[in-house]
């Protein structure tokens, strides 16, 4: 399928789903839009702990993946690629969940949830390989709301790698 490799200004704010989707810009960073996505939601994070404090996040990741699915959905049939590199969301959503489960954490242990998240995110080891290609788009099929799941999905799994690995060295530097 042939479609919109790289989305524009114009174009994320042509509808509210790829505002959402495209991570309100940090998508449409030229280089690494997955790091600048996680960036972001870093930097959204640390505002919204200190504006709220910790405990609104369950409800945020709720509505957001909520919210997720029908964007990250609606952006994949708008550009007409599957999963495309812009799509930011998924990894807003899945360092805020790491960072959630991990306050209270200083800079130093955020900064290796971080490099740990992106990671699992770009190297895609399993179990994230496969649950990149479970919902993946086959041949001749329309974009549908499995591939916004799908989407959502390998972004939820690379969070939940980065917390086992985060909990199992927190265990082992206790246990020194």
């Amino acid at each position: 399928m042939s479609g919109l490799r790289r989305p524009t200004w114009r174009f994320m704010f042509g509808h509210p789903a790829r505002l959402i989707a495209l991570g309100f810009g940090a998508g449409l960073a030229p280089r690494a839009p997955g790091t600048v996505g996680t960036l972001w939601a870093w930097a959204a994070f640390l505002i919204v702990e200190r504006l709220l404090g910790p405990q609104p996040w369950g409800w945020i990741l709720l509505l957001g993946t909520g919210i997720g699915l029908w964007a990250c959905t609606r952006c994949q049939q708008h550009m007409q690629v599957d999963d495309p590199g812009a799509i930011v969301w998924d990894e807003v959503l899945a360092f805020w969940l790491v960072l959630w489960v991990a306050a209270p954490s200083g800079f130093v242990q955020q900064l290796a949830l971080f490099a740990l998240f992106r990671f699992f995110d770009a190297a895609k080891p399993q179990p994230v390989a496969w649950a990149d290609a479970l919902f993946a788009l086959k041949p001749g099929a329309a974009i549908g709301w499995r591939h916004g799941l799908g989407n959502l999905l390998d972004d939820y799994v690379a969070a939940a790698c980065t917390l086992l690995v985060w909990a199992l060295g927190l265990a082992l530097w206790r246990a020194l």
